[in-house]
């Protein structure tokens, strides 16, 4: 099948939509799909206003629609509800083309922290978005239950996953990370510097440990002021990052804006046990055995740092990509040759 992406998020970008378009990209190359990726780098692109390590796509429907044409896509997926992403979804009602969506980042919330008006502002103009799909694509069932009370419920599941192969508990740990511990407990963060984050609540931790934060943002500058006892390590990939994870003593995500947490399960899969607070995704993700989740983190944390590193990682193994890739695939709206030919046609 010939499957097109849109999306406003993309390299260079470091987040979990990214991750986890790139994963499904490859499961879907692996099993003979075609997959073009519509994205801001094949565009001209200005800075995000308050977030400009973002970059926003200056392209229109005009734009956009002929690179879908060109293609010849037999299914239309519209990842995100950025300029790309409401430029395709113009070209597909107006061409009559089916699409999917998916509901990646809690947008209402993020916006509410940054601009301090009421999330439900910004609801309106999401149900507006979505109400054009075939189905919108949750990870989890706390934020399906959310987008139903927000009159958002054509929804289908589309799980996450974790490579084992490049986050596991084998392999040297972090020697910095040690040293600078100074044989304290090990609390990690790792993910994006910035408001919606709520890092406060973690850098603040009354508790004697050692605290890490991987990652870059816009919050990173108030941050290191403000906690000179934290320890920032920048942005991390690959070995680097997966060394952090399983070095650490505890992971803690204090996020209670996002719609899973990728960062959940490669801790897990690399033996650390999570605290963090009741909010969608930890307590989708969570199970006693692997983490606690409740209103008190310093309470949570001191309970996670008592967990069996090995239940995290047998944990972790219940989430794969190629079980994630298969509910994708299902919630796909196939359309054939003629339906296609129309579309061009009306396009």
């Amino acid at each position: 099948m010939r499957i097109c992406f849109v999306t406003d998020a993309w390299k260079p970008q470091v987040n979990g939509v990214v991750r986890t378009l790139e994963a499904t990209r490859r499961v879907l190359e692996n099993r003979g799909h075609l997959v073009d990726i519509i994205s801001p780098d094949r565009f001209r692109s200005a800075p995000c206003p308050s977030y400009p390590e973002i970059r926003l796509a200056l392209a229109g429907e005009k734009r956009v629609g002929p690179m879908i044409e060109r293609f010849r896509p037999q299914a239309l997926h519209i990842a995100t509800e950025g300029p790309l992403g409401f430029a395709a979804r113009r070209w597909a009602k107006r061409s009559g083309m089916p699409f999917t969506s998916a509901f990646h980042t809690h947008f209402p919330q993020y916006l509410s922290k940054r601009t301090r008006l009421n999330e439900g502002f910004f609801w309106p103009a999401l149900r507006r978005f979505h109400a054009a799909s075939s189905s919108v694509l949750c990870a989890t069932d706390s934020m399906k239950r959310e987008l139903a009370r927000r009159g958002i419920v054509h929804t289908s599941d589309w799980g996450r996953g974790v490579d084992l192969a490049a986050f596991g508990p084998d392999g040297p740990p972090d020697a910095a990370i040690l040293a600078l511990a100074g044989g304290k407990p090990k609390l990690l963060f790792v993910g994006r510097v910035a408001v919606e984050k709520n890092l406060k609540a973690f850098l603040s931790l009354d508790i004697d440990a050692a605290k890490f934060v991987v990652g870059d943002g816009p919050q990173r500058r108030e941050l290191m002021r403000a906690f000179p006892d934290a320890h920032f390590l920048g942005s991390r990939t690959g070995e680097a990052l997966a060394a952090a994870y399983r070095t650490a003593d505890c992971f803690v995500f204090p996020s209670m804006t996002d719609t899973f947490g990728l960062v959940l399960i490669e801790a897990l899969a690399s033996g650390t046990p999570v605290a963090a607070y009741d909010a969608t995704g930890p307590r989708d993700i969570l199970t006693n055995e692997v983490g606690a989740i409740g209103p008190d983190l310093t309470a949570n944390v001191k309970r996670a740092l008592a967990i069996d590193p090995a239940a995290c990682v047998a944990h972790a193994k219940r989430f794969s990509w190629e079980a994630a890739t298969d509910l994708f695939e299902n919630a796909l709206v196939p359309f054939g040759p003629a339906m296609a030919a129309r579309a061009m046609e009306t396009a």
